[in-house]
């Protein structure tokens, strides 16, 4: 425990309060906007975890302010996050892809913003994120690429993935590769939620459009 204070001391001192809980909450979402001096120690863990490298997040942006709401719960999909991101076994070129087909799903303009950037500096073709944001197969894509979004789109529109494009799936990424695949579209979908039931919103960047769809 001191060491957790200590650290949330060196995470909290000076000018880092402002990055602590920087991207604080607009006045229209519907969680408030969280304090210093009323985080629990959970809530503390999450604070300080959100800060250490290779992460520079706040505990009031993106879905963490939702996450800190059940902070046991937040502090494992922390650690979920922390692997999809930056364990799991696909280049980011194709984990960003399937964040990016996750935001797709859920028409979700914080995730959508806040990985594009990510998913061009990964190596992946902007006019696939184009098509994608627009709701058309996109076109040019890689082999690999095709693999994931068939896998991906499948698994979403029919709940199901044929025995064909498992085998796709498979002969690119291999077993493991197919569970992170699952597990980065999986936390994505919880990112989502979390963030629509927030009411999370984020200023326009460069990206690509993402236009409503017509359910």
């Amino acid at each position: 425990m001191v060491r957790l204070t200590q650290a949330l001391r060196r995470v909290a001192s000076g000018a880092a309060i402002a990055s602590l809980f920087s991207l604080a909450a607009y006045a229209d979402e519907r969680f408030s906007e969280l304090r210093l001096d009323q985080l629990t120690p959970e809530q503390q863990q999450m604070a300080v975890h959100l800060k250490t490298p290779p992460r520079n997040s706040a505990l009031n942006g993106g879905p963490f302010n939702a996450y800190a709401r059940s902070p046991g719960l937040g502090l494992l999909l922390l650690q979920v996050s922390d692997y999809v991101r930056f364990n799991s076994s696909l280049p980011p070129r194709l984990s960003e892809f399937a964040i990016m087909i996750a935001a797709r799903q859920w028409s979700q303009p914080y995730e959508w913003r806040a990985h594009y950037p990510l998913a061009i500096k990964g190596g992946l073709d902007r006019q696939i994120i184009v098509d994608l944001g627009a709701g058309s197969r996109p076109q040019g894509m890689k082999e690999d690429e095709v693999a994931l979004y068939d896998f991906c789109t499948e698994l979403y529109r029919e709940k199901n993935v044929n025995d064909a494009t498992f085998k796709a799936a498979l002969a690119k990424f291999g077993e493991r590769g197919i569970m992170d695949l699952i597990g980065i579209i999986g936390y994505y979908d919880i990112a989502s939620m979390a963030l629509i039931v927030q009411k999370t919103t984020a200023k326009p960047v460069d990206e690509a459009p993402l236009v409503s769809l017509t359910r």
